[in-house]
């Protein structure tokens, strides 16, 4: 280890009083040994908690750490939702809420020295995309340093409504039908913030064009398996044309329960385009400072995961090298990315189905000097947790954010969580759903001893 012990500091939660208060929220104060926190501290698959431990502590002795030179908040898988941004901030001791409104903050002194990486997902589920966006921008603003990561659900909302009337193109005209019902959400909002003119279609064409516009013509079902068949096996050539088919018949159906007319969906899929991809639009910004992957000391952020193909550009190149490979993709084919190896780091669950991250590839991430890997994707109830996979350290950070996921999945309350990597060698997970702040501290599990000191 190359940290010499320091005490822990605990973030001060400041404005508490000023966060939405239609929902009940509350944070930590007292703190816990993570590995103590049963299951909900380490992730526990046929193995003893205490042969989980014994293999944490082996890897914390194989390797010399290098930590962040500055306290590193991750905050991941917002899903739309403006309050779970701002109570995740309080968390994290960054910013001091002033009032009720969404720009009544300031960045705390503390605030002003952190490095805040987001770990993607900020589409979907939540109560409203552009607020979240307006909020974290304004967050932006204040001078925090901020990044970007792309989850799975940015990257699909940018080539679904990035490939509304190019339904002809072989490779990509199915991407927008391919959000299904999940986009009709944001078409909503866009509808009733934007369109709501009665002259506001009167631009638009028919039904019957529009239709055309956005589902996959004729064309793509008979040309998309030949030209899928040099990157996809059969299988899953069959499997992604029957989902699509699935999608494409429900999806006017959905639309009309939701009381949105098909060119209302074309024109609201026309205007996020402006927004988002031209230079003039409003969330312009958004994508353009959007990256794969951030790399601090032996700490990896992504949004789900790595394989062997990506430990392999770890090894001999770097996260640069990575998130240059991202940006030109994304650019790009969607088709080209979706299906690429590139893809996998933004949706992997290490499913027998996703790219396989092998003991090999373990290893030469290990080689780079990256020794854990922090990211969301998998959403959890009881706070962050801890999985061993091939003998990497992952902390699984996605504690369930958005008010429409608690409510569906039985949580209480309003949604806050961080994760803290501190200079001085501890690792903090905060979350509404558990009691304790989760301390991970090399240090004292090395010497056996559960005795780090704690300050506010």
């Amino acid at each position: 280890m190359t940290n010499k012990k320091k005490q822990c500091s605990l973030p001060d939660y400041h404005g508490l009083k000023w966060l939405d208060d239609s929902l009940p929220i509350a944070l930590p104060e007292t703190t816990r040994d993570w590995l103590d926190c049963s299951k909900h501290g380490l992730r526990q698959r046929k193995t003893s908690g205490l042969k989980s431990r014994s293999t944490v502590k082996s890897l914390l002795q194989s390797h010399d750490w290098q930590w962040p030179h500055r306290s590193t908040v991750f905050i991941s898988d917002l899903h739309a939702d403006g309050d779970a941004l701002l109570a995740s901030l309080v968390a994290s001791g960054g910013i001091k809420k002033t009032g009720k409104d969404d720009y009544h903050f300031k960045l705390t002194e503390q605030g002003r020295s952190m490095l805040f990486i987001f770990g993607g997902d900020f589409f979907d589920k939540g109560p409203s995309n552009l607020r979240l966006l307006r909020v974290l921008h304004m967050f932006i603003k204040t001078g925090a340093r901020v990044r970007l990561l792309a989850g799975n659900h940015d990257i699909r909302v940018l080539f679904g409504m990035r490939s509304v009337g190019q339904t002809e193109d072989p490779h990509n005209g199915h991407f927008f039908i391919r959000m299904g019902a999940k986009a009709i959400p944001f078409l909503l909002e866009i509808r009733d913030e934007y369109l709501s003119d009665n002259n506001a279609l009167k631009a638009m064409p028919d039904e019957e064009t529009c239709i055309k516009r956005l589902f996959p013509t004729e064309a793509w079902w008979q040309q998309f398996p030949e030209m899928a068949s040099w990157v996809m096996p059969p299988e899953s050539i069959s499997r992604e044309m029957a989902k699509i088919k699935h999608k494409a018949e429900r999806f006017e159906m959905l639309c009309e329960q939701a009381g949105l007319s098909l060119r209302e969906a074309y024109a609201a899929a026309v205007k996020w385009q402006q927004l988002f991809l031209s230079q003039e639009g409003e969330f312009y910004w958004f994508f353009k400072r959007m990256r794969l992957a951030y790399r601090k000391g032996s700490f990896l952020f992504v949004h789900a995961g790595i394989d062997d193909r990506i430990a392999v550009m770890l090894r001999d190149n770097n996260t640069g090298f990575l998130n240059q490979q991202f940006k030109q993709q994304i650019q790009g084919s969607p088709f080209e990315f979706y299906y690429g190896p590139v893809a996998n780091t933004i949706r992997t669950k290490y499913r027998t189905i996703d790219m396989p991250l092998s003991g090999i590839g373990a290893k030469q991430v290990r080689d780079a000097g990256i020794h854990a890997i922090v990211h969301g994707h998998r959403n959890l109830h009881r706070g962050q947790r801890i999985a061993l996979r091939k003998k990497l350290l992952h902390f699984e950070c996605d504690v369930t954010l958005d008010r429409h996921s608690r409510r569906k999945e039985g949580l209480r309350g309003a949604g806050a969580g961080v994760t803290l990597v501190q200079p001085s060698g501890y690792i903090l997970g905060i979350s509404t759903d558990y009691r304790d702040i989760k301390v991970f501290h090399p240090e004292s599990i090395l010497a056996d001893a559960g005795d780090f000191h704690a300050t506010k």
